[in-house]
């Protein structure tokens, strides 16, 4: 973890398949032992988790999101859209974690604004060392904005 940093990263995942979500944590539990990951199952059930609304009036602000794209009652697109035109969290970074490879995805991930786009390896072992490999990467060496400090 980044010296600079004092306390642990707040990380929001968004993604419908478990096993999917269960892969992303077993990679942030090795990259980043000290990240705290939440999980949102849907679209609409992040949002409501970014705006701290219901079950989440104290649910952090997170430092990172990671944001699948294919997915029921509110899809990643239509999140990632709402996140960045949100004065309160468009400075979070956004990486789409997907299935899709599609060049339309691509390039609607980018025109809102995604700060990254990984597709989603297909094999158990790929998928493991993408997570990994991703964790570390955006734990260990990026600057993330609610993670630093004016002081």
């Amino acid at each position: 973890m980044n010296a600079a940093r004092s306390r642990p990263p707040e990380i929001l995942l968004v993604d419908d398949n478990p096993g999917d979500a269960r892969l992303v944590a077993e990679g942030f539990r090795t990259a980043a032992p000290a990240a705290k990951l939440s999980v949102a199952r849907n679209g609409a059930e992040a949002m409501n988790y970014l705006r701290g609304e219901g079950k989440y009036s104290a649910a952090p602000t997170p430092d990172l999101i990671f944001l699948d794209l294919r997915m029921p009652r509110k899809n990643g697109f239509e999140v990632l859209a709402e996140v960045k035109q949100d004065p309160k969290l468009r400075s979070i970074p956004v990486v789409v974690l997907t299935s899709s490879d599609a060049p339309q995805d691509i390039r609607m991930a980018y025109d809102l604004h995604a700060n990254c786009y990984v597709t989603k390896p297909m094999d158990l072992a790929g998928f493991r060392k993408a997570t990994t490999a991703l964790s570390q990467f955006w734990l260990a060496f990026v600057k993330l904005p609610g993670m630093v400090s004016d002081g």
